[in-house]
């Protein structure tokens, strides 16, 4: 057996804010929106990879994602990690675009790294090759 990354989720306060962010900002498309509840199964994907990995923005309304999420975040660590082609111009064209880094481009080995507040109680790392 060989297993695969299908779906992967962040934790979000709010699902509508947290579409608005990853497909706006982050240039992610959105892929399921179906109703769960009060609440919605909401995925989205890589705008190259509509059949590739899903990010599922869940709902955090559970104490204890509430806590971990609070957890990472007081410790300056990343709830998940997008790569792309350029850090320093991603970053250059996020910060233009209002997005909140708490990390600028850092050389961290074979990658270049920065750090941004997905506005939703996460951060969120971005990385490309050093």
């Amino acid at each position: 057996m060989k297993a695969r990354i299908y779906i992967t989720s962040v934790f979000v306060d709010d699902q509508a804010k947290a579409l608005a962010f990853y497909t706006d900002k982050l240039g992610f498309v959105p892929k399921t929106d179906f109703p769960v509840g009060e609440h919605r199964w909401l995925t989205v994907v890589g705008a190259d990879a509509p059949d590739g990995v899903e990010l599922l923005l869940e709902p955090d309304e559970n104490p204890a994602a509430q806590a971990y999420k609070q957890a990472l975040a007081e410790q300056g660590i990343p709830a998940a990690s997008f790569a792309v082609d350029d850090v320093a111009e991603a970053y250059r064209e996020l910060q233009a675009d209002g997005v909140t880094f708490v990390q600028t481009p850092t050389p961290m080995g074979p990658v270049v790294g920065a750090v941004l507040d997905d506005t939703c109680g996460n951060l969120i790392q971005l990385v490309s090759p050093a």
